[in-house]
């Protein structure tokens, strides 16, 4: 990590995704696909924000990781088994209540959420609403922060006319616009273009 910002020119602002042990159940792939190893009978202390050493030390981790790039920006992206339900809106309070507020925390929900909770939950943690703006509207913060995910599979290549529509429907606000799909660094050169003018 030091090798990445040291070799990433001064002005270069790194976003990181929170490790997914503080947001992802142990039974997520992705915790597989990172090689990681849970003890036996510890499983249920892992994801969903849950108040336990686990979740705390994974925080931590992250933290560290975000000074050492000197990261601004620090998202906790859930999975769509994250639901609105009064046990998770608590464990994020208690979370978010709990930790040091050096960096602009960006939230994205992608289970189904009520606007109206999504809105509250926001304004009361002081989270930025994440949201793929080709599926609908960011619900909270000065700041915005998209991710573009392509659709089912990150499979769909973006088209100059949805960058356009992009470029001109957001690029006027100060906001971050991150290309999660396969032709991601392709689309992002071409949209950095449409905005350069």
């Amino acid at each position: 990590m030091l090798r990445w910002r040291e070799q990433a020119p001064a002005d270069f602002e790194f976003a990181i995704k929170a490790w997914q042990a503080i947001t992802h159940p142990c039974s997520s792939p992705t915790y597989r696909k990172a090689g990681l190893n849970i003890p036996p009978g510890k499983g249920g202390n892992y994801g969903f924000f849950r108040p336990t050493e686990e979740v705390m030390e994974a925080w931590r981790k992250t933290r560290e990781i975000a000074e050492a790039l000197r990261a601004r920006v620090i998202v906790f992206q859930c999975p769509p088994s994250f639901r609105e339900e009064a046990h998770n809106l608590e464990n994020m309070r208690r979370f978010f209540g709990a930790i040091e507020r050096r960096f602009l925390f960006v939230w994205e929900p992608r289970g189904e959420w009520s606007e109206r909770v999504v809105k509250a939950l926001c304004e009361e943690l002081e989270l930025v609403h994440c949201v793929d703006p080709m599926e609908g509207e960011p619900l909270y913060g000065e700041r915005k922060y998209f991710r573009l995910h392509g659709g089912p599979g990150y499979g769909h290549k973006y088209s100059d006319g949805e960058l356009k529509w992009l470029c001109d429907r957001w690029g006027g606000e100060e906001a971050y616009f991150l290309f999660n799909n396969l032709s991601m660094y392709e689309d992002a050169l071409r949209f950095e273009r449409l905005l350069k003018g």
